[in-house]
């Protein structure tokens, strides 16, 4: 009973193997006795009808007929009610005895109301499986052989189709002892016989009773995406009771019942971001890149790169690669060339920094839409080579504008930064100073109907070059320890696949909306992630202990580096949009021609290699900036 408090449609379930019951009894009356049977009934005959739906009723209750799910029924579930069919004629033949010596009833009317019992039990099961299924599917085999026993996390689809497929491969390498799931529901039920246990709170307790009456789990498998405190929740108690943390590989790929594709996979560090899944405009995505020529520059890097494949994905007229590093573009062209060999595209090898080079690529391939992510932005190599940095992310961007501009191209998006927010480093600063020179072209441009200018912020994307999640993953591979800046320092995150996916969409928002000129496109980064968990996390992924098996060990802020990153400035009011995911930021758009001067300045400052005058002027241009000025950093320019 307290199985049917929790779950309304095992009471259901229930009420409809009465019903079958009492069907099963009247069909085999019908079937041996004609049109008779009726008369019978009438007679009395109905008495052994009742006892026969009590005792149907007891057995199934007893033998755990409902703590199967019907979405999932199987042959575990058949063998089941066959079971159950049985012990229920058993039964009832000494109780019927009792009352009239079996006199009443045929005897082949029980053979009879024992088979129809079983198929009716199984019609409704099959029935709703095949409407869930839209078709049959697969009986399920009995495996042998010694097996990885496991635990997973959730008990939806995923995890049915993992359980089912573990039953069916002969050489499958996991034994699902349990499934853990929140939803009481389907608490205390079972799919393909193996049971469904919660809640995720008594994970511990649940976690001993497994290994004392089975084998101890050495592994959690995780079927479906969890918060990020649920996910650490399930990492220190993997951590505690000897096992690994892994995740199912995709739906497509356990559903082809080929033994080497069951495999699970890592947990990633990007499952540890418990984001969910950001409901996107594909449709309006599609309309602003399909058939239309688009150039990217910085291609072959990590934003770029993945702006290209989804690019590519949305069907433009043709598809521009710009990029300093020859090997980055070979890459990237050759992956969109095998994905997409009826794409046009061109390889174009080239510097933002060379201003005729530019000239020369978009007058011989006309962009309509561009999206600027060639910068430098490893925070202490820029603080060590300020002018560098100046010269792709300042001047760079104010050339790849000014092209765009004389193009006629119809819009240009930047790809910018946390680190413009009140910046403490010449990287911060210099793109800050990008932004605020698009902004600026922005208001300019749109009041004569010109190319529009659309930045986009945002914060750390995992697994970018120079981040330092690959950081870890080496000193992880080389036995550690893992180095963290200070114990206190955070940073925003989310995928590179999510950012882009995103910056597409603040770029429908931005060529579309009707919003103010000049504001800035903020992706909703989540909460800040403190770098030593995540050192910690990555740790423990590795199935090492943190402090025991691999060292963290402090190094201190690096120059230009801070303790929290920013998203919006003070003057910078917030402002939604039409996507939960995008906000705006207000503009502090500045004068055109004034910003133009003191850029004029700084590039010449930055082509002489003066590098203190160039730093001078990035200060004043950037009264916000908190660098250290020329004393700032002992390495000399290179």
């Amino acid at each position: 009973m307290r199985l049917f408090s929790r779950s309304s449609r095992a009471a259901i379930a229930f009420l409809h193997d009465l019903v079958m019951a009492g069907a099963a009894f009247v069909g085999a009356l019908l079937l041996r006795l004609g049109e008779g049977a009726w008369a019978k009934l009438e007679q009395g005959l109905w008495l052994p009808g009742l006892i026969f739906v009590a005792v149907a009723a007891l057995v199934f209750l007893a033998t755990g007929l409902y703590r199967g799910i019907w979405r999932y029924a199987s042959l575990s579930d058949l063998v089941a009610i066959v079971k159950a069919a049985s012990l229920a004629l058993l039964l009832f033949l000494p109780v019927t005895f009792l009352v009239n010596r079996l006199e009443a009833v045929p005897r082949s009317a029980y053979v009879i109301a024992w088979f129809l019992l079983v198929a009716l039990l199984a019609f409704g099961r099959v029935g709703y499986r095949v409407y869930k299924d839209h078709g049959l599917r697969h009986l399920l085999e009995r495996a042998s052989g010694r097996r990885v026993p496991v635990l997973l996390v959730g008990a939806g689809d995923e995890a049915e189709v993992f359980v089912r497929e573990m039953g069916r491969a002969r050489e499958a390498p996991y034994e699902v002892l349990a499934l853990i799931d929140d939803k009481g529901g389907r608490v205390g039920r079972s799919i393909h016989g193996v049971p469904v246990l919660g809640p995720l709170g008594r994970l511990d307790a649940l976690l001993e009773e497994i290994a004392h009456r089975d084998r101890r789990p050495q592994r959690l498998i995780l079927t479906r995406r969890l918060p990020r405190e649920t996910l650490e929740q399930l990492l220190a108690a993997a951590e505690r009771h000897g096992m690994t943390l892994a995740s199912l590989p995709r739906l497509t790929d356990l559903a082809g019942g080929d033994p080497a594709a069951l495999e699970v996979r890592p947990v990633a560090i990007a499952d540890l971001l418990g984001r969910p899944q950001a409901t996107l405009d594909r449709p309006a995505m599609r309309r602003l890149v399909a058939g239309r020529r688009v150039l990217v520059t910085g291609a072959g890097g990590s934003i770029g790169s993945e702006l290209c494949r989804q690019l590519a994905a949305l069907g433009p007229a043709e598809l521009s690669l710009f990029e300093a590093s020859e090997f980055n573009l070979y890459q990237i062209d050759r992956e969109v060339m095998e994905r997409w060999p009826a794409l046009p595209r061109h390889a174009l090898l080239g510097d933002v920094r060379d201003a005729r080079r530019l000239a020369e690529c978009f007058q011989a391939r006309r962009p309509e839409l561009v999206f600027h992510a060639a910068a430098l932005k490893h925070v202490p190599l820029v603080e060590e080579n300020p002018l560098e940095g100046l010269l792709t992310n300042v001047v760079g961007t104010r050339q790849v504008a000014e092209a765009c501009r004389a193009n006629g191209v119809d819009a240009m998006v930047l790809i910018s930064t946390d680190k413009a927010v009140n910046p403490s480093s010449v990287m911060g600063a210099s793109k800050r100073l990008a932004e605020g020179w698009c902004q600026a072209l922005d208001l300019a441009e749109r009041r004569r109907g010109g190319t529009r200018y659309v930045t986009v912020r945002f914060g750390n994307v995992l697994g970018s070059t120079g981040s330092v999640v690959p950081l870890f993953q080496a000193q992880l591979a080389a036995g550690g320890p893992l180095t963290v800046t200070h114990p206190e320092v955070t940073r925003y995150f989310m995928t590179i696949r999510e950012a882009v996916e995103l910056v597409l969409q603040a770029s429908v928002l931005g060529l579309e909306g009707t919003e103010e000129a000049g504001r800035i496109h903020v992706l909703d980064m989540g909460e800040p992630i403190r770098i030593l968990d995540l050192a910690r996390q990555m740790i423990r992924l590795a199935g090492l202990t943190p402090g025991k098996d691999v060292e963290i060990v402090f190094t201190g802020l690096r120059p230009g580096e801070k303790l929290t990153e920013e998203l919006f400035h003070d003057q910078e009011p917030l402002a939604p949009t039409g996507h939960p995911s995008l906000r705006l930021a207000a503009p502090r758009v500045a004068n055109l021609e004034l910003l133009a001067r003191g850029l004029d300045e700084l590039a010449a400052a930055a082509a002489a290699r003066d590098r203190d005058a160039a730093l001078r002027l990035l200060a004043r241009l950037v009264p916000e900036y908190q660098g250290g000025g020329p004393a700032a950093g002992q390495a000399a320019e290179l």
